[in-house]
């Protein structure tokens, strides 16, 4: 009967850097001999060779030199049908589509979906200005994650837990790697012990990192109280000089006093 071959209807999902299975499987006839498989690997939409077997073994003089040292094929298995292409340390550039192409006497092919996916790091947060801050006054959370892909979805909220959409800036730029480094500013006007939240989210892993500040009287400076220990503080500092003042005048005539009754 006509060969057919099985690979994954769902795309494969890869972490950057690890190892990767692109399954693909047939089942042979019962006095299948490896010297009658030809199995190529390729891209499929430029059909350059990922890794190819025949006659019984590996024949990469073809091989696209990304490719070079990362493939394998589970060669235990081949005789059982197991076509399936092991790519190591997986890069961005390796996301895409890759056709399983299977000979005996009769042939087939089908198309692997690799999508590669990179956790995002915990969020850090930054207040800025960060002191001496009086109610009101606007201040910028920047919330930043790094080497995450593909590009982020994130969520500012507040104490409430209620999503904040206005005055947030994001942006997310891809380092030599292909990895986002994401960049979100939330601009909001301070209101004491207010908490903001920062959700950094990998749609395909379903991650979520999270980080929050919140800003507290620490940050606050309360204008009237500020000012009246400043006052106070003057005054205090200013009765000390006077009696001080005092004091030493009072000695120095105490000093002179003496020193014209020994003279006299």
């Amino acid at each position: 009967g006509a060969m057919e071959i099985w690979v994954p209807d769902e795309p494969v999902v890869a972490l950057f850097g690890r190892d990767a299975t692109l399954h693909c499987a047939f089942s042979p006839e019962a006095n299948f001999s490896l010297d009658e498989l030809t199995l190529i690997w390729q891209l499929t939409d430029t059909k350059r060779m990922v890794h190819s077997f025949s006659g019984g073994r590996d024949q990469l003089a073809d091989q696209g030199g990304a490719y070079a040292n990362r493939t394998a094929l589970f060669y235990e298995e081949l005789a059982q049908g197991n076509v399936s292409l092991v790519l190591r340390r997986v890069a961005i550039s390796d996301e895409g589509s890759f056709t399983c192409f299977v000979r005996v006497s009769d042939y087939d092919s089908a198309a692997v979906l690799l999508q590669v996916a990179a956790p995002y790091s915990k969020p850090n947060l930054n207040l800025e200005p960060n002191k001496n801050l009086k109610p009101g006054d606007l201040v910028a959370v920047t919330c930043h994650a790094s080497r995450g892909y593909p590009e982020a979805t994130v969520l500012w909220q507040d104490s409430h837990g209620g999503n904040i959409t206005e005055n947030v800036t994001t942006s997310q730029v891809a380092n030599e790697e292909g990895l986002f480094d994401v960049h979100s500013v939330l601009q909001v006007s301070v209101e004491p012990s207010s908490t903001y939240s920062c959700l950094v989210r990998n749609p395909v892993l379903q991650q979520e990192a999270q980080a929050s500040v919140t800003i507290t009287g620490q940050h606050l400076v309360l204008p009237a109280v500020a000012l009246w220990v400043t006052v106070g503080l003057a005054v205090c500092i200013v009765g000390l000089l006077i009696a001080l003042a005092y004091v030493c005048h009072k000695k120095i005539r105490q000093s002179c006093e003496e020193e014209e009754a020994n003279a006299g």
